[in-house]
């Protein structure tokens, strides 16, 4: 069966690991029929955006997506070519499964999560207004009246939208994901104790969600909480949604616990559409140098694979990448940094993966 995939290659190290993750696929057997489109920094100049509408269009056409990572302008600019997809389609589900592997350069060998972040609201949801704007001015009069409390001068101004039917949607999700993928325990994480009202709402409608899943265990901890006891104990975690902020910044945390983005995988899901990308950024200063690790981008493409129906291809494809890199003979600089303290021994992109192809002859799941 031929599948049609969008391919997005993206910026900076996005070329390469895009291609890596293509090559290991064909690999597999897999056979899938790419609509290459470019999207990013490389494209303002001639469609005077980041994101064209050729490339909406062909995600819209073939409903699924591989993805490399996008540069998004710090501070100004155009938003981000990532919350603009997820806006666009609706995908209100980020998944990041977090997994120790032997040979990941990790100081810890039992973690075994997934971070599911709810993608379309919280602060996220670019509801901004800059100081000394007409709208900040009104939103402060509005505040002052409400509450008594006077903004500063010049005060920016972001909003926070938390809504009973989005933090229903992605909680339900965890729970589904974790009954299918056989998960024992879903934490609903928040700031519920300061933020009464959004968090707040968010926390009772995961408590009433889970009341439905009696046969998954549930808690709920305080977002600075959950941080500490991921460091301190990550095994006592299974699968963890979050509000948009939140998810963002655990989903960091948790590639950390697992040897770094390099090794952290992920997928934006919505209802009918799916686009899978490593957890990572576009990495410039390391564009076309063949150093950048390709793991986050190869497993992003097994959960492709998974999503498409090929599950014994992606067990295949992730058997090949722990045998490399528990082996360590053949890994990027990153994980050489990690596991020596030196990149002396490293291998570039193409080779590491050359080493997972040959291995992934020889896998049999």
């Amino acid at each position: 069966m031929t599948h049609e995939v969008v391919l997005i290659p993206g910026d900076g190290i996005g070329p390469e690991i895009t291609r890596a993750a293509q090559r290991v696929i064909a690999a597999a057997g897999v056979d899938i029929s790419w609509h290459e489109v470019q999207a990013g920094a490389g494209v303002i100049e001639q469609y005077g955006t980041p994101l064209p509408d050729h490339v909406i269009d062909a995600i819209r056409t073939y409903g699924v997506a591989l993805k490399g990572p996008i540069t998004t302008p710090v501070g100004s600019g155009f938003r981000s070519v990532n919350v603009a997809l997820r806006h666009a389609f609706n995908l209100y589900a980020c998944v990041r499964p977090c997994a120790s592997m032997p040979g990941d350069g990790s100081r810890y060998d039992n973690v075994d999560l997934v971070i599911i972040r709810e993608n379309s609201e919280d602060l996220y949801a670019g509801i901004e207004f800059d100081a000394d704007s007409v709208g900040a001015s009104a939103i402060a009069d509005t505040v002052k009246k409400q509450t008594g409390k006077e903004l500063g001068p010049q005060t920016a101004i972001s909003i926070k939208p938390i809504s009973r039917a989005a933090s229903e949607r992605i909680v339900r999700y965890a729970f589904e994901y974790a009954r299918v993928n056989g998960r024992k325990k879903v934490t609903a994480v928040h700031k519920a104790n300061i933020m009464k009202c959004t968090d707040g709402l968010y926390l009772h409608v995961a408590r009433d969600v889970a009341a439905e899943y009696p046969d998954i265990a549930f808690e709920d901890k305080i977002v600075d909480a959950a941080c500490m006891g991921l460091v301190m104990h990550p095994e006592d975690f299974d699968v963890l949604v979050l509000p948009n902020l939140y998810g963002d910044i655990v989903s960091d945390l948790s590639a950390g616990l697992i040897g770094g983005l390099g090794m952290a995988p992920g997928a934006n899901i919505g209802d009918g559409c799916a686009i899978f990308e490593a957890t990572h950024g576009s990495a410039p200063d390391i564009a076309g140098q063949d150093v950048a690790n390709p793991t986050a981008e190869i497993l992003s493409a097994c959960m492709l694979l998974d999503h498409l129906g090929e599950t014994t291809a992606a067990a295949r494809i992730r058997a090949a990448v722990r045998v490399t890199l528990s082996s360590g003979a053949s890994v990027t600089q990153d994980v050489r940094r990690a596991l020596t303290g030196s990149y002396d021994g490293a291998v570039g992109t193409v080779q590491f993966t050359d080493e997972v192809i040959d291995a992934l002859s020889r896998m049999v799941v």
